[in-house]
């Protein structure tokens, strides 16, 4: 996802010295992708140094923005140096990545304070000492929501939900998606469904992690940064449309339970006033960010939000003032609380030179709700019982028969299975042809399959497309209409889908 900003979103960047000086931070909510790793084609994903140091920059940012004694949008009351467990939440998926990255996260949140500010003593006069240089330890809430997201490329895989699945997979027999395919990726020595759309994602994440792990790649000359783009872009538009629709909102289910969380969290917070819940962290995968991309009418306000956001970008919902708190209850009235909407795309690593950008939400032109207005818009598409989801998700039998309704986050059976609520033989069969895909490079034997399936040119041909308004349409010439996506060197977003690959650089 390619967070190009024009000059009509200029106004809309606040840096914290700047739109801080009247306000007073009281919570966080805070939605991360993980770090970079290993391609989901070759399972189990696996957590590469690049994404350690990713997540633990990220924490580095957080911390620097809102923990740190000085920080411009320092969190009232936060404890800056030694974490206080009653004023932080974090959740992340039973998944080894996540989980993994989670930790990364929270060391540079809450760096070590040293062994000498960490120790007791004894009665018998001994003084023990804390290990690691004082390393902080911050437990991780478990769900086994979205814990095998990272292992398979289908984006419905972890989901359970039964009407979500369904929406998705109707997708494949949309005239767009049968319009946005028409050629192969590769040579002959493929054909029919394996070179199809269906496998966009899966393609560009072998060709993305190839790319930055590999020091050589076979016909690596066919890999021009168009062309990277081009894959991109056909990825974005099929897992966007994947993870939501207006007409059928189930689809963005993991957007929805999101958007409960979130509320939930918040308003913890202010029940609470100000004295715990303070910072509630949330690792997931991409689903969940597309799904509420389009559930929160995000897309509204810049177009890039119907891409994939890069490895380790961050939401973040923060609750603040600009009332001074009433002396008796030094917290402010709800009235005088409001809610912004901030987004990181990729690392935080950078952020001081591209920080947090802060983006209306529901098709509004604030960025700034009052927390009523925000909490009403987020109800009404949020699923934060375990009632609610089962009958959003159509699901009966399981954890959802008779009443027995478990928590959203928790849809596995005791043993660890998962519900019968599985993809369709067709969708199953596409996730199994992932991995045949991974010689779409002829990349090293550790990525790719040794069968010589390589990547060839195609020419660009022209063909009637019926293209979604969330991909610009683009002609041969160069000439646009409808919404304009903007690529990492300023240029449209191709919408002339003929082949995963088009030569030239037009």
């Amino acid at each position: 996802m390619n967070m190009i900003l024009s000059q009509l979103l200029l106004p809309v960047v606040f840096f914290f010295s700047v739109s801080q000086a009247a306000e007073t931070i009281l919570g966080l909510y805070v939605y991360s992708r993980h770090g970079d790793r290993s391609d989901k084609s070759h399972p189990p994903a696996i957590l590469y140094n690049l994404g350690y140091s990713e997540m633990f920059s990220s924490g580095q940012y957080f911390r620097n923005q809102y923990v740190s004694s000085n920080s411009p949008g320092r969190i009232e009351g936060i404890s800056s140096d030694e974490v206080d467990l009653s004023q932080i939440s974090v959740q992340a998926p039973m998944n080894a990545v996540l989980m993994t990255l989670a930790q990364a996260f929270l060391q540079g949140l809450y760096p070590p304070v040293g062994s000498q500010e960490e120790s007791d003593t004894l009665r018998n006069g001994t003084t023990i000492y804390a290990p690691l240089n004082g390393y902080q330890l911050i437990p991780i809430y478990t769900s086994d929501q979205g814990g095998g997201s990272e292992d398979q490329p289908w984006l419905q895989a972890t989901s359970n939900c039964a009407n979500a699945l369904t929406s998705s997979n109707a997708y494949y027999s949309s005239q767009d998606y049968m319009d946005m395919f028409l050629e192969s990726v590769v040579d002959e020595t493929y054909s029919g469904s394996r070179n199809s759309f269906k496998n966009a994602y899966a393609v560009y994440d072998i060709i993305n992690v190839a790319l930055i792990h590999n020091k050589t790649i076979p016909a690596s000359e066919l890999i021009t940064p168009d062309v990277l783009f081009q894959l991109r872009t056909l990825a974005d538009h099929q897992q966007f449309n994947l993870a939501y629709n207006a007409s059928e909102t189930v689809r963005a289910i993991p957007g929805a339970t999101l958007a409960a969380q979130v509320v939930e969290h918040l308003n913890n917070t202010i029940h609470a006033r100000g004295k715990s819940n303070k910072i509630g962290i949330q690792f997931g995968a991409y689903a969940s960010f597309l799904s509420f991309f389009g559930l929160s009418q995000l897309p509204a306000a810049d177009p890039d939000f119907y891409g994939i956001p890069d490895y380790a970008s961050t939401m973040t919902f923060e609750l603040f003032t600009t009332t001074a708190a009433d002396p008796a209850s030094a917290f402010p009235d709800v009235k005088d609380l409001q809610v912004r909407f901030r987004f990181h795309n990729g690392s935080a690593s950078d952020a001081t030179s591209q920080p947090a950008i802060a983006y209306p939400l529901f098709g509004r032109k604030e960025t700034a709700l009052p927390w009523s207005t925000f909490a009403d818009k987020m109800n009404r598409f949020a699923v934060g019982s375990s009632e609610a989801w089962c009958r959003a998700c159509g699901n009966t039998t399981g954890e959802c028969a008779g009443g027995a309704h478990s928590s959203p986050a928790q849809q596995t059976r005791p043993d660890g299975d998962r519900k019968g609520n599985g993809i369709s033989k067709a969708v199953a069969g596409v996730i199994g042809a992932m991995v045949t895909l991974a010689v779409v490079l002829g990349v090293e034997a550790s990525i790719l399959l040794t069968t010589g399936l390589r990547l060839t040119r195609k020419e660009k041909k022209n063909h009637p497309h019926h293209h979604n308004k969330t991909l610009e349409s683009s002609s041969s010439d160069g000439s646009s209409s409808g919404s304009s996506l903007t690529g990492p060197t300023g240029e449209k977003r191709w919408a002339k889908m003929s082949g995963f690959i088009r030569s030239g650089s037009s």
